[in-house]
């Protein structure tokens, strides 16, 4: 992939009111940025005061902005918070080209900041969302003026056997054969087993927390594109991962010059906890951050202490003279 392929489009987004029934937690708002071809749900708070620096969130396979509520309230005294629902998931429908490989999820990113003109903007991402951010990163560095990845879904040699699952989505016609071996599971049930997979611990999961979670299962489930998303976004990964040279992730990631942070947990089933020294050496001005007892969603799991080493992030970013 060459910087060509996620152009530089300036085109004014047309902004609606949301007419949906995802939830949406106390001092957020939700709005709809459609574009050409493509239609965004963005998740934001009110900027607690002028001027603060823009920061975006972008979520991992099957997640959605309500994966940042709970970190987002701890950051919002240092960065203006948004966070986007990519095409397909959460409440934004899929995009027209039905394309949700890597690279066209990072373009939907770039296209979403250059109409907006937040940019540059602390860009995070988990899972997925994490080799989406590496990427933007990477080609469009006049975007990014930090970056954190959490449990990033970069290139692994060795798949952990709990991520297989995930991985098999990626093969044609393994979609279909999903939904009808789990097509008598109740919502209940698969939320606790996605539960079971990304959190080290999920008892830490509030019973609230798990109900609202449960509604927004039968909500997506209901939606005719549901396994189209999961299943072409999962091969999207899996392409990303066997491609090699310089459009590889690993080789994006050691052109990203911007300061990151690295968060990795020591209970992750998906991600690897042992990719965190590989991901440190490839950013150039990395920090790592490893949580023992987290999984693969930090910053749902532990959102104090990842907002504290947002916070370090964004010093150093100060001290080296970003403006």
């Amino acid at each position: 992939m060459s910087s060509t392929e996620l152009p530089d489009v300036s085109v004014t987004p047309k902004v609606t009111a949301p007419t949906s029934t995802v939830r949406i937690a106390e001092g957020e708002q939700l709005r709809s940025a459609a574009l050409p071809g493509l239609t965004l749900t963005v998740r934001s708070r009110p900027p607690v005061r002028p001027g603060l620096p823009p920061a975006l969130f972008v979520h991992g396979l099957g997640g959605s902005s309500q994966n940042w509520s709970a970190l987002m309230p701890l950051v919002e005294e240092l960065v203006d918070c948004e966070a986007i629902d990519l095409p397909g998931f959460g409440d934004s429908p899929p995009p027209a080209d039905r394309d949700y490989s890597v690279t066209a999820h990072a373009r939907a990113v770039i296209r979403h900041l250059d109409a907006s003109g937040r940019g540059p903007v602390h860009l995070c991402g988990n899972s997925m969302g994490g080799a989406v951010a590496t990427r933007v990163a990477a080609v469009r560095p006049d975007l990014v003026r930090t970056l954190t990845l959490i449990s990033p879904a970069l290139p692994e040699l060795r798949v952990q056997r709990s991520a297989v699952p995930t991985a098999l989505l990626a093969l044609p016609g393994a979609a279909p054969l999903f939904a009808r071996l789990t097509r008598d599971w109740s919502a209940e049930e698969r939320t606790r087993g996605v539960t079971a997979l990304c959190y080290g611990d999920p008892a830490r999961v509030t019973p609230e927390g798990f109900r609202h979670a449960v509604e927004e299962t039968e909500r997506r489930m209901a939606l005719p594109y549901f396994w189209e998303a999961m299943s072409r976004s999962s091969r999207g990964i899996v392409d990303a991962y066997t491609l090699g040279g310089q459009h590889g992730l690993w080789r994006q990631a050691e052109r990203v010059l911007v300061p990151t942070l690295l968060v990795y947990g020591g209970r992750d089933r998906l991600v690897s906890y042992r990719m965190a020294r590989r991901a440190a050496a490839a950013f150039c001005r990395s920090r790592l951050l490893t949580l023992p007892d987290a999984g693969h969603v930090a910053m749902m799991e532990y959102p104090e202490r990842v907002a504290a080493a947002f916070r370090d992030l964004l010093g150093e970013d100060q001290d080296s003279g970003g403006s």
